[in-house]
C-alpha cells in the first residue's frame, strides 16, 4: 500500500473512531442517570419549599450539579446539548411531572405539609439521592 493510501486510510479510520462515541450518545432526555438526578432535585425542592422543618443543602446541591454537568460532558455531551437540554421546557415539564407524580404517590400533595415532611424524613434517613439534597432543622 502506498503512503500517501496508508495516511488517508489512518485519517479515515481515526475520524470514524473519534465519532463513535458522539454518535452512540442517546438523547440527553433519555440518559437515566441523569434524568434520575435532576427528578430527585425536583423533589427536594419541593420538600424543602412546603416543609418548614426541612432545608435544602445549598452547597451540596450545587456541588452535585455541577458533578452532573461534568458526568455529561465526560460521556461526550457538548456545552450546547447540555445547556440545551436544561433549558428545554419540554424536557423541565417531564421531569416536573415525574416528581410530582412521586410526591403524590408518597403522600406528598398540595396543602400537605405534613405528607411533605414525612417523606422528606423518610428520604433523609434511607440516605437516598433526594435525602442527600435535603437536611432536617
Amino acid at each position: 500500500m502506498k503512503p500517501s493510501r496508508m495516511l488517508s486510510t489512518a485519517l479515515i479510520a481515526a475520524t470514524l473512531a473519534a465519532a463513535t462515541p458522539a454518535l452512540a450518545l442517546e438523547p440527553l432526555s433519555q440518559e437515566r442517570y441523569i434524568n434520575d438526578r435532576l427528578i430527585a432535585a425536583r423533589v427536594a425542592d419541593r420538600i424543602r419549599r412546603e416543609c418548614s422543618s426541612i432545608d435544602a443543602r445549598m452547597i451540596f446541591a450545587f456541588t452535585q450539579a455541577r458533578a452532573l454537568k461534568r458526568y455529561a460532558r465526560d460521556k461526550g455531551y457538548s456545552e450546547d446539548q447540555i445547556e440545551t437540554f436544561l433549558d428545554s421546557k419540554e424536557d423541565k415539564q417531564r421531569i416536573y411531572g415525574i416528581a410530582e407524580d412521586y410526591l403524590a404517590r408518597k403522600g406528598a400533595t398540595a396543602g400537605n405539609e405534613d405528607g411533605f415532611c414525612k417523606l422528606g424524613r423518610d428520604e433523609i434517613a434511607a440516605g437516598s439521592v433526594i435525602g442527600s439534597l435535603l437536611s432536617a432543622k
